[in-house]
């Protein structure tokens, strides 16, 4: 089974479509694809180029893994690099959002002062909305990239619809600004005034951090799931004893082959399945049963 990293994946849907792609070429006879640890494993004679371009079709990334041989995921596939990041772009986030929300609803809702230089200018308060709802913007510009690749590709997932709230909040916000600016060159103040509701900055900038919230929270749950599989892993032995030509060898399990006698001893892991040939023992099957009595 030949093993490929993929990228750009965010819910299930999306694991579906590439597995949907993939079984699409032709040779392909099976394909698995893997949301826990970013993978896909692929059988058939298809090639490489013909898988990968399926995948980069429908709107994601894709790689060859190093070796070709059905393998678990390493520790690297397995470590949780997503939780960090995400949790950076969270309190980046929050960060200025707090600062847009003081500015668009702090002097309404709680009577909070404004910096001397926004009292009275509409014109101002509008600018520093925009700037930082587009701070916020840029810090989740994966949404965006994931988001509008999707659907470009005709394949639109949650950060399609996440994308397009926050952009639409802030292109008529955006339009708005342009409108008050309009209207104070001409109209005075009074005039500018009305346009001050029509202002979406900060809904634009909730989204992406409300959702932030909830992929970080995902993130560590996924986290949490692969500090098991690596204990599982552990679990697993690196090496089996054969016997060959009357004497025992010690080999990467990988290395075993059909056919091949191999030597358990007392208190050591099955490396492989096989059929017992001599000899008795106790076994512990409390990884495959969940039971600690031996059998």
């Amino acid at each position: 089974m030949k093993q490929f990293n993929v990228t750009g994946m965010s819910c299930a849907a999306c694991s579906a479509r590439v597995e949907k792609a993939v079984s699409g070429v032709s040779g392909v006879t099976s394909c698995s694809v893997s949301l826990l640890t970013n993978s896909m494993g692929v059988e058939g004679s298809a090639s490489d180029a013909d898988i990968i371009k399926a995948v980069k079709d429908a709107g994601y990334g894709a790689s060859v893994k190093g070796g070709s041989k059905d393998s678990a995921p390493d520790d690297d596939a397995l470590r949780d690099t997503e939780t960090p990041a995400m949790v950076k772009r969270l309190i980046a986030s929050l960060v200025f959002l707090v600062i847009l929300m003081y500015i668009s609803m702090g002097h309404m809702m709680f009577g909070a002062p404004l910096p001397s230089f926004m009292e009275g200018n509409h014109v101002m308060m509008g600018l520093a909305q925009l700037i930082l709802a587009a701070i916020v913007m840029v810090i989740n510009q994966k949404f965006f990239i994931n988001g509008f690749k999707g659907l470009i590709h005709r394949s639109p997932n949650m950060d399609t619809l996440v994308a397009m709230g926050s952009a639409a909040s802030f292109v008529y916000s955006t339009w708005a600004l342009f409108a008050m600016t309009d209207a104070q060159l001409h109209g005075g103040t009074e005039a500018a005034a009305k346009y001050m509701h029509e202002f979406y900055f900060e809904s634009a900038a909730m989204i992406l951090t409300l959702i932030t919230v909830g992929k970080m929270l995902e993130a560590r749950s996924k986290g949490k799931t692969t500090d098991a599989l690596k204990g599982l892993m552990k679990l697993a032995p690196k090496t089996a004893l054969i016997f060959v030509d009357g004497e025992e060898r010690e080999v990467p399990v990988e290395q075993v082959k059909k056919d091949d006698i191999f030597v358990v001893r007392p208190g050591e892991s099955i490396p492989v399945d096989g059929v017992i040939t001599e000899g008795e023992s106790a076994v512990d099957e409390s990884a495959l049963t969940g039971e600690s009595i031996p059998g």
